[in-house]
């Protein structure tokens, strides 16, 4: 897993990780808590693909944004 952590993001990578965490949770009726778990702690998706990826995904719409994270989610075995 990589080393990031929360400390070395950007304002505006901060704030589109929440909005990755807290619409997947709604979309997904899960705690906000638990999806941060899914993302950092069971796999690394957190830091090793959505904030990489900041440049890109943050273009793109929510539906697309949850839609692509999920299939990570997906392939990682976190999500049936």
């Amino acid at each position: 897993m990589n080393n990031t952590s929360s400390e070395n993001l950007s304002p505006e990578e901060l704030s589109f990780a929440v909005f990755c965490i807290e619409n997947l949770a709604a979309r997904l009726n899960m705690d906000p808590a638990k999806v941060y778990l899914l993302l950092t702690e069971k796999t690394d998706i957190l830091y090793d693909y959505i904030v990489p990826c900041y440049e890109s995904l943050h273009t793109q719409d929510r539906e697309y944004i949850l839609d692509d994270i999920e299939g990570v989610m997906r392939e990682k075995g976190v999500l049936a």
